[in-house]
């Protein structure tokens, strides 16, 4: 709960509140140190997709292939998403959180295992911190499961939202065809690995925050998924984690950033990386993000290609499923060290 009486963190934010509610201040260690922060100016690698379906193939693969390599992160033009359809997911975003709070409530729920969401934080019933955001969360794929349950109200969500779902599996699906290609792999490996494939939507929002510096808006994590597709509006808020030092990475029209999950670190057997990032707040504006989170179904085996074992480079993880995993890392919650220590082979064995 946002504060006493209040579900939303929205309705407590702009209630006038002056400081935050104690519950969201984190210890005085694990706080954003805004004045540390570096800005990206170009450290995150920004991709021309438009290369791909030409001449320049290899060139783009082997971008791709270094910025899984070194960043973990990075971001894509020319990705073939119309800028009015990229618009008008934002603006529908912002029209849904700016709706009167109990037709926003209509779409409430705690229950994390509900397909579609809206809800507050992270994991309200077990986290220690609340963070600053509030967040309708859904099911996307396939579309036809899932279209029933998102909200009506604004008018246009479910047609709007639908045809953006569409466009982003597409995008996404072709670079796991580069990404596989990058590998040394068939174009097809990871999609054969998926099982029946899922796709997860958020909408995020950041209310303004009176005391950013002592709160997030999500703490530094890893995704536990296959891949995002992050497209955030105008204001600054992501920060990724790079050579120990957070890297502010600031919005670029009409881009999305693309960071691994930690299941291609698994599928890559450590070659790439999926790389702590978080979200600050700021006190003057409110901010939207919007992330697509591909993943396996939870039946698919998530493991190390054999393509990629040999006596130099032995197996780093155990085969697992992404069901298994994706519970540890719920239960866990938003934590700094990642799951993927768990799925490590035992070096106790003979």
């Amino acid at each position: 709960m946002a504060s006493t009486g209040k579900l939303l963190l929205a309705d407590v934010a702009f209630s006038g509140v002056k400081q935050i509610p104690s519950n969201y201040i984190r210890p005085i260690s694990d706080r954003p140190n805004l004045s540390d922060v570096h800005i990206s100016d170009g450290s995150i690698p920004l991709i021309d997709l438009h290369g791909l379906n030409g001449p320049d193939h290899l060139t783009v693969i082997g971008q791709i292939g270094q910025a899984c390599q070194g960043d973990g992160f990075f971001q894509v033009k020319n990705h073939g998403i119309p800028e009015e359809m990229i618009s008008n997911v934002l603006d529908i975003a912002r029209q849904f959180f700016k709706l009167p709070e109990s037709e926003r409530l209509k779409n409430y729920s705690d229950d994390p295992t509900k397909t579609t969401r809206l809800s507050t934080s992270f994991n309200i019933k077990t986290e220690q911190v609340s963070s600053w955001r509030d967040f309708l969360r859904f099911h996307c794929h396939p579309l036809e499961d899932y279209v029933h349950e998102w909200p009506s109200n604004p008018p246009s969500f479910r047609k709007d939202v639908a045809e953006y779902c569409r466009s982003v599996r597409g995008l996404v699906l072709r670079l796991l065809e580069a990404i596989s290609e990058s590998l040394g792999l068939e174009r097809d490996f990871i999609d054969n690995k998926l099982g029946s494939h899922g796709q997860h939507m958020a909408m995020n929002y950041y209310p303004p925050c009176p005391q950013p510096e002592l709160t997030y808006g999500l703490p530094g994590h890893t995704d536990p998924n296959l891949i995002t597709i992050l497209l955030q509006d105008d204001v600054p808020g992501l920060q990724v984690l790079r050579n120990g030092k957070w890297i502010a990475v600031n919005p670029i029209p009409n881009t999305f950033i693309v960071n691994i999950g930690d299941q291609i670190q698994v599928l890559s057997n450590d070659r790439y990386k999926s790389v702590l990032h978080r979200a600050v707040v700021n006190s003057e504006r409110d901010r939207i993000s919007i992330p697509t989170f591909y993943c396996p179904s939870p039946d698919a085996v998530i493991g190390p290609p054999t393509e990629l074992i040999d006596d130099e480079n032995p197996a780093v993880y155990r085969d697992f499923t992404y069901g298994e995993y994706y519970e540890k890392f719920w239960n866990k919650g938003l934590v700094k060290e990642c799951c993927l220590d768990l799925f490590k082979p035992s070096l106790n064995t003979t």
